[in-house]
């Protein structure tokens, strides 16, 4: 059944009208009245609706049925991704989307290539927001995953918060995976470098700010990969793949 996500108030015996991209979607598949699809808004839980009247840019659906379902990781996992180069920024959301990723924080690291201006950042966020919502619609999640304003590395690693904040790092001595093993399933923040990693600078000054420095194995992972492997290894030792 095909799902949408619908930000507005959904209740059973509701006849809603959709939003335009949803309504536009609906009319490129050629779905008809009487066809079943399924509802998310955010807030949990997901709703059942049969579309009703489908005109040319307006397209309306009654809500039949609320199913409590949920699908996320009982644990919360922030990924703070380096900005990387090129369209790689949406393949890492979309991936961490499907993982189970609670959070997508992007940082701009010392060696990051790409340098955003505050209209520029406007519009990637805006982007990546869609990458978020069209992930969470494919992978069955019905609650979207929160995506923070690019924020300076240095400024980051000094916030302090509940989670027990890891820096992905080859210089590590010990792994992601062995240390999940012998801890217990947790808020956890991800913190992956850019092309080329993170300097010792940056390394330095998140160790001295309490950041634990676990690695990812002896193998140097490429950006697109860390973060998304840490994430799987994780849910690998923690459950709830």
């Amino acid at each position: 059944m095909p799902r949408f996500y619908c930000p507005q108030p959904l209740a059973i015996g509701a006849v809603i009208t959709l939003p335009d991209h949803v309504a536009h979607h609906i009319q490129v598949v050629r779905l008809g009245s009487g066809d079943h699809i399924t509802l998310f808004n955010g807030e949990g839980g997901e709703y059942t609706a049969t579309i009703t009247t489908i005109e040319k840019k307006r397209v309306t659906a009654e809500i039949k049925l609320f199913e409590p379902r949920e699908v996320e990781l009982p644990y919360a996992v922030i990924l703070a991704q380096a900005l990387p180069e090129a369209s790689k920024m949406d393949w890492i959301i979309e991936k961490a989307v499907e993982l189970g990723a609670h959070s997508i924080q992007p940082l701009a690291a010392q060696r990051c290539v790409v340098r955003l201006s505050a209209e520029r950042a406007a519009k990637k966020m805006q982007h990546w927001q869609g990458v978020i919502v069209a992930a969470s619609e494919q992978s069955g999640r019905n609650r979207l995953a929160a995506l923070g304003e690019p924020v300076d590395f240095n400024q980051w690693a000094q916030q302090k918060d509940l989670h027990v904040r890891i820096l992905l790092s080859p210089r590590a001595e010990q792994s992601l995976s062995d240390w999940a093993r012998h801890h217990p399933p947790q808020s956890v923040a991800l913190m992956i470098g850019p092309e080329g990693g993170f300097t010792d600078k940056e390394e330095d000054l998140a160790l001295a700010q309490g950041v634990l420095m676990l690695s990812m194995g002896p193998r140097v992972l490429r950006t697109e990969t860390a973060g998304l492997s840490a994430l799987a290894a994780l849910n690998a030792v923690w459950g709830e793949m």
